[in-house]
This record gives C-alpha cells, sequence and structure tokens, in this order.
C-alpha cells in the first residue's frame, strides 16, 4: 500500500504537510505575523524580564540601553529572529525586498553597535541592573542612531507607500482593504513622527532637562515600534482580512 501524502494544513501558521521537503516557515502572511508580533512583544518583554531579574520597573533611557542589563539575551534574540525574517522577507515587489533588506542588516547593526553605556563605571552600585560596559566611542554611538534611523524609516517607507499598494483602482477596492489602508498609513506616520521627536531631542529642540526626565527616546521608540507591529499584523492578515 502507498503512503498517503499528508493533508494540507491551514492552521494560523499556514503550514503545508504536503511538501515535507520544505521548511514551515515558506508563507508570507505567516512571516509578516511573526515580523509584527515580534516587535510589539519587543518593549514589553524587555520591561519585564528585568523586573523579575533585577527589580527595575522604571524605563531606561532608550530601548537599546536595555542591551546592556540582564534583559541583553531577550534584546539579542529578538532584534536578530528581527533582521533575519526582515532579511528573507520578498514582498510582492523587488523594492519590497530591498527596503526589507536593508532594514533587516540595520537591525543587526543596532547589536554591533551598540549605543552609549548606562553608567559611567563598570559594577556600579547604584545601577544594579547594568552588567555590561564597553569603552566609550562617540562614533559608535552615532552610528547606532543613524541605523535606528534607517530601520525605522524603512518600515515607515514601507507601510505608508508599499503597504497601501494594490492591482485594482480605489473606486474598485472593498471596505477591508479601504481600512488596512488607512491603519498602514497612520501607522507609519506615527513612525515618522517619533522618529522626528528623538531627533529633535538629539539636536536639543526640545530642552533636554524636559527630553530625558520623560524618557522621551525609549517611549518614542516604544510608539514606534508598536506602530510598526501592527502594520505588520494586518498586512498579515491577522486583523481586517478580506
Amino acid at each position: 500500500m502507498k503512503n498517503k501524502t499528508p493533508a494540507k494544513e491551514e492552521g494560523p501558521f499556514k503550514l503545508d504537510y504536503s511538501k515535507p521537503e520544505e521548511i514551515g516557515l515558506t508563507n508570507q502572511n505567516t512571516l509578516r505575523q511573526l515580523v509584527g508580533v515580534l516587535g510589539m512583544l519587543l518593549p514589553i518583554l524587555l520591561c519585564a524580564f528585568l523586573f523579575m531579574v533585577a527589580g527595575h520597573w522604571r524605563p531606561l533611557p532608550s530601548i537599546s540601553h536595555y542591551y546592556f542589563t540582564r534583559s541583553n539575551g531577550v534584546f539579542t534574540i529578538i532584534v536578530s529572529l528581527l533582521a533575519i525574517f526582515l532579511m528573507v522577507y520578498k514582498g510582492k515587489a523587488k523594492l519590497d525586498f530591498y527596503l526589507s533588506l536593508i532594514a533587516g542588516v540595520f537591525a543587526l547593526c543596532l547589536l554591533l553597535f551598540p549605543t552609549d553605556n548606562l553608567s559611567a563605571v563598570c559594577c556600579n552600585v547604584d545601577m544594579k541592573y547594568s552588567v555590561t560596559f564597553l569603552e566609550d566611542d562617540k562614533a559608535r554611538v552615532i552610528f547606532h542612531y543613524v541605523a535606528s534611523g534607517i530601520f525605522l524609516v524603512c518600515l515607515a517607507f514601507m507601510a505608508i507607500f508599499l503597504f497601501t499598494k494594490s492591482s485594482k483602482e480605489p473606486a474598485q477596492r472593498g471596505k477591508m482593504k479601504v481600512a488596512r489602508n488607512r491603519i498602514y498609513r497612520t501607522c507609519g506616520v506615527i513612525m515618522i513622527l517619533a522618529i522626528l521627536v528623538v531627533g529633535a531631542g538629539g539636536l536639543h529642540i526640545i530642552p533636554e532637562d524636559f527630553y530625558n526626565q520623560y524618557k522621551l527616546t525609549f517611549w518614542m521608540e516604544v510608539v514606534a515600534l508598536e506602530s510598526f507591529g501592527f502594520a505588520w499584523l494586518v498586512k498579515g492578515e491577522m486583523l481586517l482580512k478580506d
């Protein structure tokens, strides 16, 4: 008796067991959903893990500063996964692929070129949650900010200009597509505004004391990541599916 070919399984991850020679992650919507979930979970998991292991619950100056804490593993793993998933994402056109590839490469650069230290000394007793210290390097820090900006700008551009594309004329598009496009554009604009606020803080357009007191870099990064992740979840048809 011949072995029967396993039936195709749709499910939330769109796994196709009729093709045993292929890996599971071949559906683009699955990839989009994973990118969206990871992006939205990153700040939440960083804060939660640091609280569990070190009892620290206040936001750090930026999300990148969690690299220097016990949450380093969470930061490294999630950003690496995001980078890999973005680098293998194909999209519907060459521009999708290239922009996603650039975003993925610069996501890796965030790990290879960390931001400035949390503390000016190693083993600072006032910052027991800080466990890593690097020699000061202004060029490294500048490149880190540049990489962060390129990463987020690429994703914002994709949300505003690429996710909104359609083969149909505007008048022929369904209600769900119209709603999704509004979400993509809103998320993209929010990301751009968040980047501009961080840039204004770096240029001291926003008073430095006010900017640092309210940890605006951290909160703007959270806003940008949540917007980016939500746009990718919608693009992955987890929400507002036709």
